[in-house]
């Protein structure tokens, strides 16, 4: 029997307490020799109060993950970490600060993947409530990315963004890209949704690089740890260094 006990590199992740689909995701999308660690930090629903909540105890979580001696700490929540730009900045300096350990978060690897692709005008998708979605298009818009179109669900809580069947998602995705032609790329946003299946055939039916919240954290965890793997089946993204 072969098991994978990270050879390779160790990654500790914070994920929502509610959210249960990033693992699995993940988990796929990283290569062998490479594994996360996971905790969790309570988060279930969407109102300003329940985000900001889920930073109270990181410094507690990011210290017992580092115990596990992980080669970087990363915060995975889309809303929580592009909540305002100061806030993007403050929870990887307070994991760092708390564990000695390199520290990302989604908002990071957001960033990095859409200056990886040279996109500056972007299609935004999410499953969010309307002010979870306005933060997003104000948090990238403060990094120079203009959100040329999207969609939003108004869905407010993690368990029920994970009953969102795959379709519906890449069928809000395409209706997008209809509807506002010349975006640069299309971003799938949340980690609790199931988006990873359906980056593939999107990029080939619209045209542009498709990129997701679970997707956008494993690359960038991986060229942070000097990995240059590329995990084939999800999007152009993985092949970038």
């Amino acid at each position: 029997m072969n098991i994978d006990y990270g050879t390779r590199a160790r990654i500790g992740l914070m994920v929502p307490s509610g959210n249960a689909i990033c693992e699995a995701e993940l988990h796929a999308m990283l290569p062998e020799g490479v594994v996360a660690l996971i905790t969790r930090l309570e988060l279930r629903g969407s109102s300003e109060a329940e985000l900001s909540k889920m930073l109270d105890r990181l410094e507690e979580a990011a210290g017992l993950l580092a115990d596990a001696r992980p080669g970087l700490i990363g915060f995975h929540c889309t809303a929580v970490s592009t909540f305002a730009p100061d806030r993007a900045a403050e929870i990887p300096a307070r994991m760092m600060k708390a564990t000695g350990l390199p520290a990302v978060t989604t908002a990071d690897a957001i960033l990095a993947a859409l200056q990886a692709l040279g996109a500056r005008r972007i299609l935004l998708v999410t499953p969010y409530i309307a002010a979870v979605h306005e933060r997003e298009i104000t948090f990238l818009a403060a990094h120079g990315c203009a959100v040329m179109g999207g969609d939003m669900m108004g869905i407010n809580t993690n368990a029920e963004m994970a009953q969102i069947p795959p379709e519906a998602i890449a069928a809000q995705a395409r209706a997008a890209a209809r509807a506002a032609p010349g975006a640069d790329a299309c971003f799938i946003s949340c980690t609790a949704i199931r988006s990873a299946s359906v980056i593939e055939a999107l990029e080939a039916e619209i045209h542009m690089p498709v990129i997701t919240s679970n997707q956008v954290m494993a690359w960038h965890l991986l060229r942070r740890l000097g990995l240059q793997d590329q995990p084939k089946g999800f999007g152009r993204l993985m092949a970038l260094a």
